[in-house]
């Protein structure tokens, strides 16, 4: 099951990195960099890591859009660069990543766009168990944003968070993955806030190269005047073009009147092993 980062849809949402490395001693599954498993295009990201001496980059871009009070405000998120790398051991992996967004404001007939580099993202994910009959596989991702984006688009601090990865097997064509985290984030008004996040993706193998994926996912914040929760769904296929490249579409919507109206992208994953 794979997921994207989605750094793009809320300016104060970002994630963190300060993993204890003694959990590297607990028991952990076979390693999986026999299959090019990503971290897109969902936003659930995958229980399993790179493999040791994997280098990984996923590349995408999304167009997302919301209107509110009759102000139309489309984002542009460039690159999306997420570069995963197999560290010490098969299961642990080292990830950095950022994104250039252009965001237009449509209160005018020219409208109003603001670009520049998002925050930069750090992390490291320990997988930390195989599926045993009903209990999922499992792994554990801290992570952080650090404040090196341009001003409109950074947060001006260090947010860390922790994310919690599950996926269960179910049979060869169909799977189960989820994820529940909690992060730092900043308001509008530069108040700082928790933000938590959960997520349930369902994948279905359509052919020996190609699959495609339904998900819900939320986001709660805690501590945020006037902070509510947003609700979306999203659906997308992938198409592997060879054992080391995959190629990727989604669509996804909100579904209350917090959440942003819609979006739109596609990507690609390249591997060097």
């Amino acid at each position: 099951m794979s997921s994207i980062v989605y750094i793009w849809l809320r300016r104060g949402r970002t994630l963190l990195v300060l993993a204890g490395l003694s959990v590297l001693a607990l028991p952990a599954g076979p390693a999986k960099a026999q299959s090019l498993v990503a971290d897109r295009p969902d936003f659930t990201e995958a229980t399993s890591t790179v493999g040791l001496g994997v280098f990984q980059l996923e590349l995408g871009y999304t167009l997302g859009s919301d209107t509110d009070g009759g102000t139309t405000t489309r984002v542009h998120s460039y690159g999306e660069p997420l570069l995963r790398v197999g560290v010490f051991v098969e299961r642990l992996e080292l990830r950095v990543g950022t994104s250039v967004t252009t965001e237009v404001v449509d209160a005018s007939a020219t409208g109003v766009a603001t670009s520049g580099l998002e925050d930069l993202y750090v992390g490291a994910k320990i997988a930390l168990s195989g599926q045993r009959g009903v209990l999922p596989a499992t792994a554990i991702l801290p992570q952080v944003t650090v404040a090196t984006g341009s001003s409109a688009f950074s947060a001006g601090r260090t947010l860390p968070g922790i994310n919690i990865l599950y996926s269960w097997e179910l049979s060869e064509t169909l799977s189960l993955a989820g994820s529940t985290q909690v992060n730092a984030a900043v308001g509008d008004m530069d108040e700082d806030y928790r933000e938590w996040a959960q997520s349930l993706s369902w994948g279905i193998a359509t052919g020996q190269r190609s699959g495609i994926y339904a998900e819900w996912y939320a986001f709660l914040p805690t501590g945020l005047d006037g902070g509510e929760t947003q609700h979306y769904v999203n659906s997308g296929l992938t198409w592997l073009a060879n054992d080391d490249l995959q190629w990727d579409f989604r669509f996804g919507m909100g579904l209350n009147a917090a959440a942003e109206d819609m979006y739109v992208g596609a990507g690609v994953v390249m591997r060097v092993r």
